[in-house]
């Protein structure tokens, strides 16, 4: 692992931020290391490995983390604010090591100690597994509330499962998606620290008997959720907050009974039957599938998690086990549970269950705690996307939640029908029982009776659920629908990922900005600065190197680092229209075959995204994507002038490498299908200009930079609305524009696929049959406007100017400022700038005199 040493400039990235070290600091990093690096020598092996390293310098740097962790919730337990428990499914942490030396402000001791212990402190953090625990933005977005709430001095905690598989890693073999085991924990997690003090039963199967009133849930299956915390730290204020992961447990190692028969196999088997539940991360192709092993995953999560948040609600400070609360009357004042998407839905009624047979609250009572306790958001208007359970699979699973559902529905349609009487027809509509095919229950109806706020993750999506998604909904529970347009964490996405970027920010308005985006602003009088401008295109212009030698070196294709890098990084997915890029790149491919010496700035376009598995064409646009790459990159004709990279294997580590080296973001899905978007924020904040559609959050960039500096295509929402009442005709569209014939001729006639000419006739088919996301109606509007990029980028000061007026305007998409929004308006708690004393100093500050990084 040794490797040569740095100089001076290389060793220290990022002096102004994170400062020159202090010599005690790094003396102490250096002694913890070293003590760590020596009882894993002694007690495995004795010649170190890369790895041994990297575990060394983890729990070094989770030392210095432990002893605030420790003091953050001594502290809770002492002040007994209201909690909040955010509920997710997915949680897309990608690797912890570097995150935390940033926002422990240890950073500069650590890389400094490595240095003089001849190590590259790049290669280790290199050596770290991605926490792949998400799909794509819902997943991160969690990933990044829990940064701020934590920033923001929230008490609040993390709830989800421990999968022991992510999602998948992508392999690309001869175009085609491959996906392979995402075994993250093989060689364990530093991370993590397991609880089995705190294990909890969760069941399954059997049945209801009796009324809701005095009703049991008896001859269940039981499956035991045993908790790891990770610790997740505030940025500079010494609050660690908890994520909580739950993994399944067989009750018994094996059945005795199995064992004494010498069926010894038929015992482990069932015992895997049980532990399957936290065994993958289910992918997410946007389309619900109603199985079984699904909803007992979303059952397990809220079963353990509001077993747990009941026993801290009741236990006295110190967390003694002895409960001092036996009312739940101030249980919504003490709790606040918001479910992240439907998914974690199932809380509401297993509250219900919880209040009702074991606690003996009477249901009225039992009812208004868990609206004023829950609050949902939506992050999606695709209707196929939205759960909807079978009841013939609850009444097997979760017989007694299903019980309380049709009571839940019985009693709320009773409203309906007293404030709309005759309306049967809005009845049906707002029923969770949808009757039409299979009985199912519809979760998001569930969900929006069951919570006292529903809200959107952009302004447009936010009007569009209360316009369309769930209109009678909002008629009936106005109060409760509010917009919180997401955000993301300007420590990972800025501070970490793009250190030359943050050092020439911090030298002209200092640190602020790290905890307080809205500062950006005050780089927009700096638009002027000819000097300050070419500093940020030289900073640009050496991350784009450094991809380039990566993509030389993983790809080996060449590109041209003074090209247009073009960016389109995103789950793959019709509706997020990688094919209308692809139209483009092969547009510009024929303009240059038919006129070798035109004007033309080169572009190198990369895309990157997994498919769901299943997902037939989402694997055939990947394949596509990666033909169309082969037959341009060997063209001697076009040369380095245009080059097409796909990114194998997308995840939260590469996006760090990519997005601040990235030019151009690529954000055009067709209006009113993207709900936000959380990727367009990353490459804004990174000083990438944007070309999209007025979809999700692009509309509020927009209005924070300016029209003039964001290149806005295609139809609007309410244009896409109209052409759909005069009818869509997508055939009209390939016959009347001559490029885009030529250009889904060849898709369709083989010229990507020689080998196999009707290889991509499904996606001819699909485009000019169907054209779902009309792509085909917004392509002539996408090729000029990406002309207008072409035309821009020949002026590099211009361009320069722009991208500082996209970070410039950047504050308000800040997750500091959406958690702020969510802490204020949903929780009803307030957020806190109260720094916490650091383990080495006494509760009242002062300096115990004990040495701390």
């Amino acid at each position: 692992m040794a490797s040569a040493p740095k100089t001076d400039q290389d060793k220290r990235k990022q002096i102004s931020i994170r400062g020159i070290a202090p010599v005690e600091n790094v003396s102490n990093v250096k002694s913890t290391f070293n003590r760590h690096l020596h009882y894993t020598l002694v007690k495995d092996r004795n010649v170190a490995t890369p790895r041994d390293y990297y575990f060394a310098l983890a729990h070094t740097v989770r030392d210095h983390l432990v002893g605030r962790w420790i003091r953050t919730q001594q502290y809770y337990y002492e002040m007994d604010p209201k909690r909040v428990y955010y509920l997710s499914l997915e949680f897309y942490m990608g690797r912890t090591l570097s995150n935390t030396m940033v926002n422990l402000g240890m950073q500069s001791s650590c890389d400094e100690a490595m240095y003089q212990l001849g190590l590259d402190i790049e290669e280790l953090e290199e050596i770290e597994e991605d926490a792949g625990l998400g799909n794509g933005g819902l997943g991160r977005l969690a990933a990044c509330f829990l940064d701020s709430m934590a920033t923001l001095g929230l008490a609040a905690y993390g709830y989800g499962i421990r999968y022991d598989y992510g999602i998948f890693t992508q392999k690309i073999n001869d175009g085609w998606q491959l996906e392979e085991p995402d075994d993250w924990l093989r060689y364990g997690n530093p991370w993590e620290k397991a609880r089995p003090e705190y294990m909890l039963p969760v069941n399954f199967y059997g049945r209801a008997e009796g009324s809701l009133a005095d009703g049991k849930w008896v001859d269940s299956q039981v499956v035991f959720a045993m908790p790891y915390d990770s610790p997740i730290p505030g940025y500079g204020n010494n609050t660690v907050n908890t994520l909580r992961l739950w993994s399944a447990k067989a009750p018994n190692s094996f059945d005795l009974r199995f064992f004494n028969n010498g069926a010894y196999i038929d015992a482990v088997c069932d015992r895997n039957l049980a532990e399957n539940i936290s065994r993958v991360l289910y992918p997410n192709d946007n389309v619900f599938e109603g199985k079984e092993l699904r909803l007992k995953q979303e059952y397990f999560l809220v079963a353990a998690t509001l077993q747990d948040i009941v026993r801290r609600f009741k236990s006295s400070r110190f967390g003694c086990r002895d409960p001092v609360r036996t009312s739940f009357d101030t249980f919504p004042d003490k709790v606040a549970i918001q479910l992240n998407d439907t998914h974690p839905s199932m809380a509401i009624p297993e509250l219900m269950r919880i209040l009702v047979d074991i606690e003996r609250v009477p249901w009225e009572k039992a009812w208004e705690i868990t609206v004023r306790a829950c609050a949902y958001t939506n992050h999606t208007v695709l209707p196929e996307a939205l759960e909807r359970w079978p009841t013939s699979l609850l009444s097997n699973v979760l017989p007694k939640h299903l019980q309380i559902m049709y009571e839940i529905n019985h009693r709320f349609l009773q409203e309906v029908r007293k404030k709309w009487p005759g309306d049967e027809d809005r009845v049906r509509r707002m029923s969770m029982v949808e009757e039409h095919g299979e009985q199912k229950i519809n979760m998001a109806h569930l969900a929006i009776v069951g919570s006292h706020a529903v809200n959107g993750v952009a302004a447009i999506h936010s009007e569009i659920i209360k316009r369309e998604t769930f209109k009678d909904f909002y008629e009936m529970f106005p109060e409760r629908f509010q917009n919180k347009t997401n955000g993301i964490t300007p420590r990972r996405w800025l501070l970490l990922c793009n250190p030359g970027l943050s050092d020439a920010i911090a030298d002209k308005i200092g640190e602020g900005w790290v905890s307080n985006l809205n500062e950006l602003r005050q780089l927009e009088p700096l638009v002027d600065d000819e000097s300050f401008l070419r500093g940020i295109m030289r900073v640009k212009q050496e991350n784009k190197i450094r991809l380039a030698a990566f993509i030389k070196q993983e790809y080996n294709i060449e590109v041209n680092p003074a090209s247009i890098f073009d960016m389109q990084v995103k789950r793959i997915h019709e509706y997020k229209r990688q094919l209308l890029n692809c139209l483009h790149v092969i547009t510009i491919y024929n303009r240059l075959k038919k006129n070798p010496s035109m004007e033309f700035v080169p572009r190198t376009v990369m895309v990157g995204g997994k498919a769901a598995p299943g997902y037939h064409m989402a694997k055939l646009i990947i394949k596509l994507i990666n033909n169309v790459g082969r037959v341009i990159n060997n063209d001697p004709i076009v040369g380095d002038r245009l080059k097409v990279v796909y990114l194998e294997n997308y995840r939260v580590s590469l996006a760090e490498k990519i997005i601040p080296a990235a030019d151009l973001s690529e954000q055009i899905s067709l209006a009113g299908t993207e709900a936000s978007g959380t990727g367009n924020m990353k490459f804004q904040l990174n000083g990438a200009l944007t070309i999209g559609t007025l979809d999700g959050a692009n509309v509020e960039m927009r209005e924070e930079m300016g029209a003039d500096n964001i290149f806005i295509f295609g139809m609007t929402v309410d244009d896409v609305e109209e052409l759909n009442r005069r009818g869509y005709n997508a055939r009209s569209y390939y016959e009347s524009n001559p490029e885009l014939k030529q250009v889904l001729d060849q898709i369709n006639n083989g010229y990507f696929s020689p080998e196999n000419p009707d290889l991509f006739k499904d996606v001819f088919n699909n485009l000019v049959n169907d054209d779902r996301f009309r792509l085909l109606a917004d392509y002539d509007a996408y090729i000029k406007c990406q002309d207008e990029v072409n035309d821009l980028f020949k002026n590099p000061l211009a361009w320069a100017k722009k991208a500082l007026l996209n970070i410039a305007a950047f504050g308000k998409f800040s997750s500091d400022r959406t958690i702020f929004e969510y802490a204020r308006e949903i929780w009803g708690v307030e957020p806190t700038d109260v720094k916490l004393p650091a383990p080495h100093q006494a509760k009242d500050g002062s300096d115990s005199g004990i040495p701390s990084v």
